[in-house]
């Protein structure tokens, strides 16, 4: 069952979505709760991006709701790792918005966060809220979201860099993670109650 955190605004919103599977998902269940988001796409100026730009366009225009398309506007710095520069642009991006921004991040993302963060000697636990964006899903384990998708017969693509072990959260998810599990099979309740500790009011 997807759980949310905090409350959704009963005004206008957008929803980030990268054409993957959790973002397809938090877009299907807001329609299915009658909610008409605007969706916003990040253009990474990758293969991908322009894949999923041309399949959010013609899914948005399907479903007649509003979609806004940026694209990543400058060169990396030679100080930023290439996720880095991704989520700096991105978040820039979302600072110009004039509303509240919703991602589709979930629990797993938040335990892989927590486990990375722990490696660099604090653990962490990936806020609620960053200035106009908020993680109502923070609490809903992938499975989850893989099973609405199936029940649902929701459409995404899968983007090839999440499999890509040049970069850091592929190998945290792929070579760290299976075994993070194995050494504490609660790792998730135990994120989930790190979560609700820190936003307890919402």
């Amino acid at each position: 069952m997807i759980r949310l955190l905090g409350k959704i605004p009963n005004n206008n919103f957008y929803l980030a979505c990268s054409g993957g599977v959790d973002s397809m998902v938090a877009l299907d269940f807001f329609l299915n709760g009658r909610y008409k988001p605007t969706v916003l796409n990040f253009d990474h100026d990758t293969e991908f991006g322009d894949t999923a730009r041309k399949f959010l366009r013609k899914k948005c225009h399907e479903l007649d709701i509003p979609l806004i398309v940026n694209k990543i506007g400058r060169d990396k710095r030679a100080d930023e790792s290439q996720e880095e520069y991704w989520r700096n642009e991105r978040y820039l991006f979302f600072s110009n918005i004039p509303g509240t921004i919703i991602t589709a991040h979930h629990l797993d993302d938040a335990a892989e966060w927590w486990v990375f963060s722990s490696l660099h000697g604090q653990s962490k636990i990936i806020p609620y809220r960053r200035e106009n964006v908020i993680r109502p899903f923070l609490l809903t384990p992938k499975s989850e979201i893989t099973a609405w998708a199936k029940d649902k017969k929701v459409e995404y693509l899968n983007d090839p860099s999440n499999k890509d072990e040049k970069y850091m959260r592929s190998i945290i998810r792929h070579k760290i993670m299976d075994h993070a599990y194995i050494v504490n099979p609660g790792l998730r309740t135990v994120v989930s109650k790190k979560i609700k500790e820190e936003n307890e009011g919402l």
